[in-house]
């Protein structure tokens, strides 16, 4: 086998976002609460919400720099190969690559949106989350959906409107989601019967996730469970 007869899919590639993210996306009462984009005294540009500054991390977005370079240094879009935020440049940058299909896990908001979920307005949080869905799903992978496998962000906080925009999303046509291994604030498995078919629903365990081996054993004696 050649390398170049390979059919290359990556499923652990990152979107940096871009600035206009939210552009229109957001219900016009919370146009102005929306996360945005501010530049720093120092040229960096660091997205803002509720009052919180995050930092465009450098090693999110070290694609065409050489190794020695690498680090976790904030960056400015500028210092970006503009691939690492512009899909239509993304996708020259896979064909140059070889890649035929990428999934792209968030970067700012974290793996699992906890950013958003840590707000107070569950609110603006919910329509948050829904805005960065409808982006990623349409915006991101849906420019070019030969291209990209697309993944959603949970709602965290409420276990029924977490099902509901797995349902939303799910219409959309994405059927991949990305939780975070620190703790998210409710678990999730789909029931699978005995027989091993997939039921296609989905359950609600009210205790966090844990990584710890007694915790793992614990969940596996299947705890008290709610369909939702």
């Amino acid at each position: 086998m050649r390398v170049e007869d390979l059919i290359l899919v990556s499923v652990d590639d990152h979107a940096v976002e871009p600035p206009d993210l939210f552009a229109g996306r957001l219900p016009p009462k919370y146009a102005d609460r929306g996360p945005r984009i501010v530049r720093t005294e120092t040229g960096d540009d660091v997205w803002e919400f509720e009052g919180v500054q995050i930092p465009n991390i450098g090693l999110n977005a070290v694609a065409g720099r050489p190794s020695e370079e690498y680090g976790i240094d904030p960056t400015s879009y500028d210092e970006m190969r503009r691939g690492c935020w512009d899909v239509h440049e993304r996708v020259k940058d896979m064909s140059a690559g070889g890649v035929l299909a990428s999934m792209n896990f968030p970067s700012f908001p974290s793996f699992s949106g906890r950013l958003f979920g840590n707000s107070p307005d569950k609110a603006l949080a919910l329509a948050v989350v829904r805005a960065y869905n409808d982006w990623h799903i349409e915006g991101w992978a849906g420019a070019y959906p030969d291209r990209f496998i697309p993944m959603a962000i949970p709602v965290i906080w409420d276990p029924q409107l977490a099902a509901d925009e797995v349902r939303r999303v799910a219409a959309k046509g994405c059927h991949s989601l990305s939780f975070t291994r620190t703790r998210p604030l409710w678990g999730f498995r789909a029931s699978t019967p005995r027989t091993g078919t997939h039921s296609g629903r989905l359950w609600w365990t009210p205790t966090p996730f844990s990584t710890s081996t007694s915790d793992r054993r614990a969940r596996s004696r299947s705890p008290p469970r709610t369909p939702l």
